[in-house]
């Protein structure tokens, strides 16, 4: 595990530096424990997030909440509504972004599908990160959405203040 994790941090360009990587990658895969099992897999996921994240310009344990209400981590998931993957995206954004042959239960594109729409709610909420969870959920008006997702930042992902 221990080369893995080295590999990994290696790799991870998302971050300042390595020690940066190593402190955030190994607090992060700790506490997605109970929710995957394999720790390389935690890693990529983690990696992976933390790219599509910032470079989506949202925290990434706004994301890991998110998803932790959405879908709890699983990649295949299915709602009522037909809305796929770890962020749970609905597949017509497909269609709007020009990409209809896209697999939405790939964690890749899954991620920067989810974090792009979001970052595009939020900016269009004018920062309001309530309204722009709202907006993500299709529950706009109403703040129980963004409430879950509040409450699993706070129990579970908080590292840092963010502006709710």
């Amino acid at each position: 595990m221990r080369s893995f994790l080295e590999q990994s941090i290696a790799g991870a360009t998302s971050f300042e530096d390595r020690f940066d990587a190593e402190v955030w990658l190994l607090d992060m895969q700790t506490r997605l424990a109970p929710f995957m099992s394999d720790p390389e897999e935690r890693v990529q996921f983690l990696t992976l997030l933390h790219q599509e994240a910032l470079a989506a310009n949202l925290p990434p344990e706004l994301v890991l909440a998110l998803i932790e209400v959405e879908s709890h981590f699983d990649r295949f998931a299915v709602s009522s509504a037909g809305a796929q993957g770890y962020m749970q995206v609905m597949p017509f954004w497909k269609d709007e972004i020009g990409r209809p042959g896209d697999n939405l239960t790939r964690s890749d594109t899954n991620l920067r599908y989810g974090c792009r729409i979001l970052q595009f709610y939020w900016q269009r909420e004018s920062g309001d990160l309530h309204r722009a969870l709202a907006a993500y959920n299709g529950s706009l008006g109403s703040r129980k959405y963004s409430d879950k997702v509040f409450r699993a930042w706070q129990s579970r992902w908080r590292n840092a203040p963010l502006d709710w």
